[in-house]
């Protein structure tokens, strides 16, 4: 049995609430306080995902190419990235992620799992209510990824 219309809308709302307020609050967790959220989601896809052109880093985080240009620049300057010729077409740049800049998200993702893990373990939960957490994060990364 399906749920309802309104237990879709009832669940979004409070999923939507905590989402926000937990994401600004880990957002916060940073190794270099002057980085931008969207310099270290850059970052952070070329850690992943490794190199990128410039158009491509762009559409994943759905900004314009000018708007990327600029955030790139911003991290070629401080050294977190470099421009590499593509080894097929050498017009064609690849964006890639410096040690320095793979330490830059390192460091972060530490300080933010460290944040949460202390934020969890203030509030005296039970082994329970962890799994249900586990759960539900594994349920909100399909949501998510659709």
């Amino acid at each position: 049995m399906s749920a309802s219309d309104d237990s879709f809308q009832a669940a979004a709302v409070d999923l939507r609430l905590a989402t926000f307020r937990l994401a600004r609050r880990l957002r916060r967790e940073r190794a270099v306080d002057s980085m931008s959220d969207a310099q270290f989601a850059v970052l952070a896809t070329l850690r992943a995902h490794g190199r990128a052109t410039l158009g491509s880093l762009a559409e994943r985080e759905h900004v314009s190419a000018p708007s990327m240009n600029r955030t790139v620049n911003c991290l070629e300057e401080a050294g977190y990235v470099v421009r590499v010729p593509d080894e097929d077409d050498r017009r064609r740049v690849q964006i890639d992620i410096t040690p320095t800049g793979n330490d830059i998200v390192s460091a972060t993702i530490i300080r933010r799992d460290t944040a949460l893990a202390s934020a969890l373990a203030g509030l005296d939960f039970s082994e329970d209510d962890l799994e249900i957490l586990r759960r539900a994060s594994a349920l909100m990364r399909k949501v998510a990824e659709r």
